[in-house]
């Protein structure tokens, strides 16, 4: 039966306090000290939610065989790409095969949850080996607004497939619904919601339980046979509500995480199954609920096979890699909120040349360099001659990945004078772990963090945004 082979999540390293933003902006709309609890995750200026999507993308996959992935989904409601497939960066970024089906989701916030519903239809149906689903957001809300205190920033994915499952799949449920809650158009950065009740007594409460009730009479089980049920609800009196109403155990009730990284919009729901699936034991059965334009209600079993999953980082990996953004000014700032002075080098034109990019694109994207045939010498940028001086072979050379590669820095400096809207910008040469060697950006730490020879691992960022012709560009 087809099910959850593997699962992997990604939370930024950076947290902001919700009390730094109410000292900041509070007293534009006082009534947000009643949200100011706790801590919310923030994506660096070089992260959105394709470089996160990616990141959890790797977590889960670890050392499991890409080629036998057949497709890859992603879900967001902040894709950088209206008509450029998304999906297609990340399965070049994490080294898919070029035949892979991919597809984006997008539109509402249980898209991730209906992108994980299309991966498992597809194994069942035998068209697909295993699938691989990610899913991430980085939403918006206008500064001072109670949005802005109760958004946060993560993903997770999910490899799906019938061998080796950790949990099954039993069945679904999903209500498609027309019912306006949160909403942005494409013109629009940030998000706009309507009435807090009217999205309490008339979302929640309504279209949980029905999507719920529905899902139990279809697999002919009661509520209390779920040892966790996992529901997205970013109002702490109306999840107390919901589970009065549903006469559901709270201590059955998942964390929705909201203190220590606030609500993730199409991932939340993911990433909460994530964290319930990093707490479970075999024999489990976890109900995981999304809402957004309706929901979906999904019904897994854990297996022995989930004793076996290790080395994953996940939430709890993630949640234990932080450190605190003190100022909501630099916040503001990587978000595009406000205009910042970068200098004179800020205004240069960034041309995208489309033909170099597909060209280039498995060493850009999924950072493959080669390897000589003859003496085994890597090298990033791939070349044509080997680079070992005792060899010298011309046309001899396989590909070679470097991106699950660890590594040490060999040399890095602090460029205060290049543009950057966190200098100064840091980089310098790194020393691939089995040969190999480039000029890498640092990012995640500051200069002080820097000492030559300390290990550095990979990470896919966003490397440039071309404001003129709206173009993101990537690079690890």
């Amino acid at each position: 039966m087809a099910g959850i082979v593997s699962f992997g999540a990604y939370v930024p390293r950076y947290r902001l306090k919700r009390m730094s933003i109410f000292q900041s902006m509070g007293w534009l709309n006082p009534a947000t000290i009643m949200l100011s609890q706790g801590e919310k995750a923030v994506a660096n200026s070089d992260e959105d939610s394709l470089t996160m999507a990616t990141a959890a993308g790797l977590d889960c996959l670890g050392s499991i065989d890409r080629s036998a992935v057949d497709a890859l989904f992603y879900a967001s409601t902040t894709m950088p790409y209206l008509e450029r497939q998304n999906a297609g960066i990340i399965a070049t970024a994490l080294n898919l095969r070029e035949d892979v089906r991919s597809a984006d989701f997008s539109g509402a916030l249980k898209a991730g949850t209906s992108a994980l519903i299309s991966a498992l239809e597809a194994v069942g149906s035998k068209n697909v080996r295993r699938a691989l689903v990610c899913a991430g957001d980085c939403r918006l809300g206008m500064m001072g607004s109670p949005q802005e205190m109760i958004f946060g920033d993560g993903a997770a994915a999910f490899l799906i497939g019938e061998k080796d499952v950790i949990a099954e799949f039993k069945c679904s449920s999903s209500l498609t619904c027309d019912f306006v809650d949160h909403y942005r158009g494409s013109k629009t950065p940030f998000d706009r919601q309507w009435e807090d009740r009217w999205i309490r007594d008339l979302g929640f409460d309504e279209f949980i339980p029905k999507v719920i009730r529905n899902l139990l009479q279809k697999c002919n089980l009661k509520l209390s046979d779920f040892q966790k049920l996992i529901f997205q609800c970013q109002y702490d009196g109306e999840r107390k509500t919901l589970t009065k109403k549903l006469n559901m155990d709270p201590a059955r009730i998942q964390d929705p995480l909201q203190g220590v990284i606030g609500e993730t919009g199409t991932a939340h729901s993911l990433i909460m199954l994530v964290k319930a699936l990093e707490e479970a034991k075999p024999g489990d059965k976890l109900l995981v609920v999304s809402f957004g334009s309706g929901c979906d209600a999904l019904f897994f079993e854990v297996t022995e096979k989930i004793k076996e999953i290790k080395g994953n980082l996940g939430v709890q990996g993630h949640l234990s890699n932080r450190t605190e953004l003190t100022s909501y000014q630099k916040y503001a700032v990587f978000r595009g909120m406000v205009p910042v002075d970068l200098g004179l080098r800020a205004e240069e034109d960034f041309w995208t040349r489309w033909s170099l990019v597909w060209r280039k694109r498995k060493a850009i994207f999924g950072l493959v360099g080669s390897k000589c045939k003859k003496c085994g010498t890597p090298q990033y940028p791939p070349q044509r001659i080997c680079v070992n001086p005792a060899c010298g072979a011309i046309d001899e050379m396989d590909d070679y990945p470097f991106s699950d590669k660890k590594g040490r820095i060999l040399s890095y400096t602090g460029d205060m004078l290049a543009a950057s809207s966190d200098p100064p910008e840091m980089y310098g040469s790194v020393q691939f772990d089995g040969g190999g060697r480039c000029m890498m950006n640092f990012t995640d730490c500051t200069l002080n963090d820097l000492k030559v020879g300390m290990p550095v691992s990979l990470s896919f960022r966003l490397k440039y945004y071309d404001p003129k012709r709206d173009i993101h560009g990537y690079f690890w």
